[in-house]
């Protein structure tokens, strides 16, 4: 099984910037892809990066190419979401997911963003 705790959330203005972080304990971090999602209000939670087991492949939804960044450090079991120019559309809260047959989801963090 699979922990994850994330935390960085919080109310910033359009433009601003934050950095969400997933810490994970249990099995070997390194052997699951991650990703965040985000479920913003009254919608459907929805697949925002994704970062492989070793971090050098990265894949993000078309709604925040350019601004956010995933990055992930195995040796310290950490996963990462830094976002740039933030939107109010990016409001949510964050979920952060560890793949496998049995997908592993944190608690998630809210994000805010006011216009």
């Amino acid at each position: 099984q699979v922990q994850l705790v994330e935390s960085g959330g919080g109310l910033v203005q359009a433009g601003g910037s934050l950095r969400l972080s997933c810490a994970a304990s249990g099995r070997t971090f390194g052997n699951y892809g991650m990703n965040w999602f985000r479920r913003a209000p009254e919608k459907e939670r929805k697949f925002i990066a994704g970062i492989n087991r070793s971090g050098d492949g990265k894949f993000y939804a078309d709604s925040v190419k350019g601004r956010f960044t995933i990055s992930r450090d195995n040796a310290n079991n950490m996963l990462y979401l830094l976002m740039n120019n933030l939107k109010p559309e990016d409001t949510g809260v964050y979920y952060c997911n560890a793949e496998g047959p049995v997908p592993y989801w944190g608690q998630g963090t809210q994000v805010t963003v006011s216009s």
